[in-house]
Protein backbone atom coordinates (compact mmCIF):
# COMPACT_ATOMS: atom_id res chain seq x y z
CA UNK A 1 0.00 0.00 0.00
CA UNK A 2 1.32 3.70 -1.08
CA UNK A 3 1.14 6.33 1.52
CA UNK A 4 0.09 9.84 0.73
CA UNK A 5 3.09 12.11 1.29
CA UNK A 6 0.75 13.76 3.99
CA UNK A 7 0.01 10.75 5.67
CA UNK A 8 4.15 10.40 6.08
CA UNK A 9 4.63 13.79 7.28
CA UNK A 10 2.29 13.43 9.85
CA UNK A 11 3.12 10.72 11.49
CA UNK A 12 6.61 11.79 11.45
CA UNK A 13 5.19 14.61 13.27
CA UNK A 14 3.52 12.77 15.80
CA UNK A 15 7.29 10.62 16.72
CA UNK A 16 9.14 13.98 16.71
CA UNK A 17 6.50 15.69 19.08
CA UNK A 18 6.83 12.32 21.20
CA UNK A 19 10.69 12.84 20.98
CA UNK A 20 10.09 16.62 22.89
CA UNK A 21 7.70 15.31 25.27
CA UNK A 22 10.97 12.86 26.31
CA UNK A 23 13.20 15.18 26.21
CA UNK A 24 11.19 17.54 28.45
CA UNK A 25 11.30 15.44 31.34
CA UNK A 26 13.51 17.19 33.81
CA UNK A 27 15.43 14.94 36.84
CA UNK A 28 17.38 15.94 39.24
CA UNK A 29 18.55 15.17 42.54
CA UNK A 30 18.08 17.28 45.33
CA UNK A 31 20.26 17.31 48.82
CA UNK A 32 18.42 18.19 51.74
CA UNK A 33 18.58 17.26 55.93
CA UNK A 34 15.97 16.13 58.98
CA UNK A 35 18.01 16.82 61.75
CA UNK A 36 22.18 16.23 61.38
CA UNK A 37 21.13 13.38 58.75
CA UNK A 38 22.32 14.49 55.07
CA UNK A 39 19.41 12.94 52.37
CA UNK A 40 19.00 13.51 48.98
CA UNK A 41 15.73 12.75 47.09
CA UNK A 42 14.86 12.75 42.83
CA UNK A 43 12.71 15.51 41.43
CA UNK A 44 11.01 14.48 38.53
CA UNK A 45 8.89 16.86 35.81
CA UNK A 46 8.00 18.07 32.59
CA UNK A 47 10.14 21.18 31.73
CA UNK A 48 7.82 21.92 29.11
CA UNK A 49 5.15 22.23 31.05
CA UNK A 50 5.07 26.03 32.77
CA UNK A 51 2.56 27.45 35.52
CA UNK A 52 2.41 25.57 39.00
CA UNK A 53 1.20 21.95 39.35
CA UNK A 54 0.01 19.33 41.71
CA UNK A 55 3.01 17.27 43.10
CA UNK A 56 3.30 13.71 44.22
CA UNK A 57 5.32 12.60 47.57
CA UNK A 58 7.01 9.30 46.19
CA UNK A 59 7.98 7.01 49.25
CA UNK A 60 10.67 4.48 48.44
CA UNK A 61 10.35 0.55 49.05
CA UNK A 62 12.71 -1.34 50.85
CA UNK A 63 14.98 -1.09 47.78
CA UNK A 64 15.72 2.83 48.27
CA UNK A 65 17.09 4.45 45.06
CA UNK A 66 17.29 1.40 43.13
CA UNK A 67 16.24 1.30 39.54
CA UNK A 68 12.88 0.65 39.89
CA UNK A 69 12.58 3.69 42.21
CA UNK A 70 13.92 5.76 39.33
CA UNK A 71 11.38 4.63 36.61
CA UNK A 72 7.98 4.26 38.99
CA UNK A 73 9.05 8.28 39.53
CA UNK A 74 9.43 8.97 36.20
CA UNK A 75 5.89 6.78 35.28
CA UNK A 76 3.99 9.04 37.59
CA UNK A 77 5.99 12.18 36.35
CA UNK A 78 4.56 11.37 32.64
CA UNK A 79 0.98 11.65 33.85
CA UNK A 80 1.31 15.61 34.42
CA UNK A 81 2.86 15.60 38.13
CA UNK A 82 6.19 17.15 39.94
CA UNK A 83 7.26 13.65 41.16
CA UNK A 84 9.78 13.97 44.59
CA UNK A 85 11.02 10.45 45.88
CA UNK A 86 12.16 11.26 48.98
CA UNK A 87 14.94 9.81 51.15
CA UNK A 88 14.25 7.71 54.33
CA UNK A 89 17.40 5.89 54.24
CA UNK A 90 20.09 8.61 53.90
CA UNK A 91 22.19 9.98 51.16
CA UNK A 92 23.96 7.41 49.19
CA UNK A 93 22.95 4.74 51.53
CA UNK A 94 21.29 1.99 48.82
CA UNK A 95 21.08 -1.69 50.67
CA UNK A 96 22.75 -4.21 48.09
CA UNK A 97 20.79 -6.93 49.21
CA UNK A 98 17.34 -8.52 51.20
CA UNK A 99 19.23 -8.81 54.55
CA UNK A 100 20.52 -5.20 54.44
CA UNK A 101 16.96 -4.10 53.24
CA UNK A 102 15.56 -5.86 55.87
CA UNK A 103 17.90 -4.07 58.34
CA UNK A 104 17.39 -0.81 57.00
CA UNK A 105 13.61 -0.99 57.41
CA UNK A 106 13.90 -2.48 60.71
CA UNK A 107 15.15 0.57 62.06
CA UNK A 108 12.43 2.63 60.88
CA UNK A 109 9.72 0.17 62.03
CA UNK A 110 11.21 0.07 65.11
CA UNK A 111 11.03 4.10 65.43
CA UNK A 112 7.86 5.18 64.05
CA UNK A 113 9.05 8.85 65.33
CA UNK A 114 11.99 8.50 63.46
CA UNK A 115 10.02 7.24 60.16
CA UNK A 116 7.80 10.55 60.70
CA UNK A 117 10.09 12.83 60.43
CA UNK A 118 11.92 11.50 57.51
CA UNK A 119 8.86 11.76 55.58
CA UNK A 120 7.74 14.90 56.97
CA UNK A 121 10.93 16.19 55.30
CA UNK A 122 10.77 15.21 51.99
CA UNK A 123 7.17 16.81 52.13
CA UNK A 124 8.47 20.03 52.89
CA UNK A 125 10.86 19.74 50.01
CA UNK A 126 8.00 18.62 47.89
CA UNK A 127 5.87 21.24 49.21
CA UNK A 128 8.47 24.40 48.41
CA UNK A 129 9.37 23.44 45.37
CA UNK A 130 8.71 26.54 42.28
CA UNK A 131 6.63 24.68 40.11
CA UNK A 132 4.30 22.83 42.87
CA UNK A 133 1.27 23.78 44.03
CA UNK A 134 1.19 23.63 47.48
CA UNK A 135 -2.62 23.93 47.84
CA UNK A 136 -2.68 20.06 45.36
CA UNK A 137 -0.33 17.43 47.42
CA UNK A 138 -0.53 13.93 47.27
CA UNK A 139 1.24 11.13 47.84
CA UNK A 140 1.83 7.28 46.76
CA UNK A 141 3.90 4.68 48.88
CA UNK A 142 5.51 1.19 47.41
CA UNK A 143 6.23 -1.23 49.89
CA UNK A 144 7.94 -0.21 53.17
CA UNK A 145 7.06 3.30 51.62
CA UNK A 146 3.34 1.93 52.41
CA UNK A 147 3.98 1.83 55.81
CA UNK A 148 6.06 5.00 56.17
CA UNK A 149 2.94 6.82 54.34
CA UNK A 150 0.19 5.99 56.96
CA UNK A 151 2.66 7.37 59.34
CA UNK A 152 2.99 10.27 57.52
CA UNK A 153 -0.69 11.55 57.15
CA UNK A 154 -1.46 10.56 60.81
CA UNK A 155 0.79 13.55 61.47
CA UNK A 156 -2.13 15.22 60.01
CA UNK A 157 -0.15 16.43 56.80
CA UNK A 158 -2.16 18.18 54.27
CA UNK A 159 -1.95 15.62 51.80
CA UNK A 160 -5.33 15.48 49.57
CA UNK A 161 -5.05 12.07 48.95
CA UNK A 162 -2.49 8.93 50.07
CA UNK A 163 -1.99 5.51 48.04
CA UNK A 164 -0.43 2.61 50.09
CA UNK A 165 1.05 -0.01 46.88
CA UNK A 166 1.56 -3.43 48.29
CA UNK A 167 2.16 -1.52 52.35
CA UNK A 168 2.38 -3.12 55.08
CA UNK A 169 -0.24 -1.69 58.05
CA UNK A 170 1.39 -3.19 61.49
CA UNK A 171 2.09 -1.46 64.80
CA UNK A 172 0.02 2.37 64.00
CA UNK A 173 -1.35 3.73 66.49
CA UNK A 174 -5.31 2.99 66.35
CA UNK A 175 -6.22 6.76 67.75
CA UNK A 176 -3.59 8.52 65.31
CA UNK A 177 -5.69 8.06 62.32
CA UNK A 178 -8.02 10.61 63.40
CA UNK A 179 -5.52 13.40 62.35
CA UNK A 180 -5.96 11.72 58.47
CA UNK A 181 -7.24 14.59 56.41
CA UNK A 182 -7.26 13.77 52.75
CA UNK A 183 -8.61 10.20 50.97
CA UNK A 184 -6.73 7.03 51.28
CA UNK A 185 -6.54 4.62 48.80
CA UNK A 186 -5.13 0.77 49.30
CA UNK A 187 -4.02 -1.52 46.21
CA UNK A 188 -3.07 -4.78 48.15
CA UNK A 189 -2.71 -8.37 46.64
CA UNK A 190 -4.94 -10.45 48.73
CA UNK A 191 -2.28 -13.40 49.14
CA UNK A 192 0.42 -11.29 50.50
CA UNK A 193 2.15 -12.33 53.10
CA UNK A 194 4.16 -9.75 54.49
CA UNK A 195 0.98 -7.76 55.04
CA UNK A 196 -2.05 -10.46 55.58
CA UNK A 197 -5.71 -9.56 55.21
CA UNK A 198 -5.88 -9.90 59.33
CA UNK A 199 -3.00 -6.57 58.94
CA UNK A 200 -5.10 -4.84 56.51
CA UNK A 201 -8.45 -5.64 58.27
CA UNK A 202 -7.38 -4.11 61.35
CA UNK A 203 -5.93 -0.60 59.61
CA UNK A 204 -9.40 -0.50 57.96
CA UNK A 205 -10.90 -0.80 61.39
CA UNK A 206 -8.76 2.02 62.93
CA UNK A 207 -10.10 4.30 59.59
CA UNK A 208 -13.42 3.02 59.75
CA UNK A 209 -13.99 4.14 63.06
CA UNK A 210 -11.99 7.56 62.66
CA UNK A 211 -14.46 7.91 59.79
CA UNK A 212 -11.59 8.27 57.05
CA UNK A 213 -12.57 8.80 53.37
CA UNK A 214 -10.74 5.27 52.16
CA UNK A 215 -10.95 2.63 49.11
CA UNK A 216 -9.32 -0.66 49.30
CA UNK A 217 -8.65 -2.82 45.97
CA UNK A 218 -7.74 -5.94 46.27
CA UNK A 219 -5.62 -8.63 43.51
CA UNK A 220 -6.57 -11.55 44.09
CA UNK A 221 -3.32 -14.43 43.48
CA UNK A 222 -1.16 -11.72 44.18
CA UNK A 223 1.36 -11.36 46.47
CA UNK A 224 3.74 -8.92 47.97
CA UNK A 225 5.88 -6.73 45.48
CA UNK A 226 3.43 -7.32 43.04
CA UNK A 227 4.98 -3.99 40.85
CA UNK A 228 7.56 -7.01 39.88
CA UNK A 229 5.41 -9.49 38.99
CA UNK A 230 6.39 -13.32 39.04
CA UNK A 231 2.83 -15.00 37.77
CA UNK A 232 0.30 -13.85 35.56
CA UNK A 233 -2.33 -12.57 38.49
CA UNK A 234 0.55 -9.79 39.44
CA UNK A 235 0.96 -9.16 35.93
CA UNK A 236 -2.74 -8.14 35.59
CA UNK A 237 -2.05 -6.43 39.54
CA UNK A 238 1.02 -4.27 38.30
CA UNK A 239 -1.26 -3.06 35.50
CA UNK A 240 -4.68 -2.25 37.52
CA UNK A 241 -3.07 -0.36 39.96
CA UNK A 242 -1.81 2.03 37.43
CA UNK A 243 -5.00 2.40 36.50
CA UNK A 244 -6.48 2.69 39.66
CA UNK A 245 -3.76 5.13 40.80
CA UNK A 246 -4.49 7.71 38.28
CA UNK A 247 -7.82 7.72 38.89
CA UNK A 248 -7.20 8.70 42.52
CA UNK A 249 -5.11 11.26 41.84
CA UNK A 250 -7.10 12.69 39.33
CA UNK A 251 -10.03 12.66 41.51
CA UNK A 252 -8.73 13.64 44.88
CA UNK A 253 -7.08 16.67 42.56
CA UNK A 254 -10.08 17.98 40.97
CA UNK A 255 -11.88 18.41 44.13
Amino acid sequence: MKLSPSFVMAAVAVVLQAGAAQAAMKTQWIDYKQGNTPLSGYLVYDDAVSGRRPGVLMIHDRSGFSEGTLADAQMIAKLGYVVFAEDIFGKGVVPKDVPEMTKLIGIYDNDRPLMRARALAGFEVLKSQPMVDPAKLVSVGYCFGGTTGIELIETGVPLLGFISVHGAFANFTPEAARNIKGRVLILHGAEDPVAPMDQVNAVISQFRAAKVDFELQLYSGAAHGFTHPQNPAEVRADEEYKVAMTRFFKDVLAR
